[in-house]
């Protein structure tokens, strides 16, 4: 009789990614943890089970991995896929091998695309019975994984390589294989959005691209696609390669608003952590507005001065641990302090800057009449495919170096929904302009027929 597998979800939303605790009998093995892994021992004491194995699907390039950490603090195997050279002992994997945690075996299968040396795992019970794969950034829910983060020179040899992959998946796996990806919930990683929170390979024959068009068709749909991704992924694969240092989540020493003003004036990195809404209605001068949410750490990461001193404001000490727990899964280490409670003491006297916040209505009705200069933050291949007549794009990735392009003064700032039109106010907020922040969803300018 064969034993019963259980797999739990480890989920990070501010990344789109998924972490896996695959466990049978009180045995479990861990598949692609983040960073911060008292989630995933917390989880393993809720099931009462005993990790054996920690395994990666890749060398990751969107977030800093808790994998080798978590081996070394359990004792675990940590296997990772043969072909890198790692800075630190693992058990290298190829094509065809197993892994043997008792009641759950794991069956390595090679599928390159994502990553050259990118494997999935084929999760077999106790009675050699096929129940899932876990596919990391090959076969996701209705897309693949992206192909170009290793290179422009190897982009069309993996996409080719990722088609093949995703076929081998379908052809060799029976259809009512769960598919358990650890990209496509909101990460860049994803070639594509991807499609519902489970799936089969039944699914995946009839959702997929790479399953559902010829090989030459997908490839070239999948590179014309590709947009542009955050800037620190440069850094997720160094450190992954070389092994990160344990992860450390105290809060930042506070600094008093003396200090904080300090570290303004010298131009260093002050993030307000605090709702968008409430920046814009009042914050200390200088500081830069990125709302703690589930955009936070990609947006923040995809801006930051790589390795520069970070100083973080938040309404209180638990939103200031939660961003520095974010920021430490991409290897944002360098928070230097913290400042928390009411802003108007943090601004020691000096006067809150603020500027409007308004919705696409507003903007619809000024725009019959004296039209400002509109900023569209989103990125081009959203400006092109639809956006409001005479508005300026500038990708918010771009704006610290293409500010100078930004029309004098009133503008109102937009994205598709506020979030990244807010960190661009913040961005903008100086005084020789008059900033407008337009929270709305893109939708509602489409309604209006705003939208050309």
């Amino acid at each position: 009789m064969s034993t019963a597998v259980d797999v739990s979800i480890i989920e990070t939303s501010g990344l789109g990614d998924r972490s896996y605790l695959v466990s049978a009998d009180g045995v479990a093995v861990v598949v692609d943890p983040q960073r911060d892994i008292d989630r995933v021992l917390e989880l393993a004491r809720q099931r009462g089970v005993r990790i054996s194995h920690v395994l990666e699907t890749h060398i990751h390039n969107d977030y800093v991995t808790g994998g080798l950490e978590l081996s070394r603090v359990i004792g675990a195997e940590y296997v990772v896929p043969a072909g890198d050279d790692l800075g630190y002992d693992h058990r290298a994997v190829s094509d065809g091998d197993t892994v043997d945690a008792g009641p759950v075996r794991l069956q390595v299968m090679h599928t390159p695309g994502h990553t050259h040396h990118h494997v999935s795992y084929v999760l077999r019970d106790s009675g050699d019975s096929v129940v899932g794969v876990l596919t990391g950034g090959s076969m996701l829910h209705g897309t693949t994984g992206r192909t170009d983060l290793l290179g422009d020179e190897y982009t069309e040899e993996l996409s080719h390589a990722q088609f093949h992959s995703v076929h081998r998946l379908a052809a060799e796996l029976p259809e009512d294989t769960e598919v358990y990806p650890t990209h496509g919930f909101g990460s860049f990683c994803s070639a594509t959005p991807a499609s519902g929170d489970s799936s089969t390979i039944a699914e995946q024959r009839q959702t997929n691209p790479a399953l559902t068009k010829d090989e030459q068709s997908y490839v070239d749909e999948l590179i014309a696609g590709l947009g542009d991704y955050p800037a620190y992924y440069a850094h997720m694969g160094v450190i992954n390669t070389a092994g990160p240092a344990p992860i450390d989540l105290s809060i930042p020493e506070p600094v008093d608003p003396g200090e904080l003003r300090r570290r303004i004036d010298a131009g260093e990195w002050v993030v307000d952590l605090r709702a968008r809404t409430a920046f814009a209605a009042g914050h200390v001068g200088g500081t830069l507005g990125f709302e703690l949410s589930d955009n936070f750490v990609t947006y923040l990461g995809w801006l930051y001065s790589w390795g520069s001193p970070l100083t973080l404001i938040g309404d209180d000490a638990d939103q200031i641990a939660d961003a520095r727990r974010e920021l430490a899964r991409i290897g944002v280490d360098n928070l230097t302090g913290s400042a928390a409670g009411n802003i108007h003491e943090l601004a020691a006297g000096a006067p809150l800057r603020s500027y409007r916040v308004a919705d696409f209505t507003a903007l619809a009705e000024v725009l019959d009449t004296q039209p400002p200069a509109v900023l569209d933050v989103r990125q081009s291949g959203e400006f092109a495919d639809g956006h409001i007549a005479g508005a300026v794009n500038i990708p918010l990735h771009e704006l610290s170096r293409r500010v100078d392009e930004v029309p004098d003064g009133e503008v109102w700032v937009h994205c598709a929904s506020g979030y990244r039109s807010s960190i661009a106010a913040s961005m903008l907020d100086r005084g020789d302009r008059t900033v407008v922040l337009v929270d709305d969803s893109f939708d509602q300018a489409e309604k209006l027929g705003l939208v050309t």
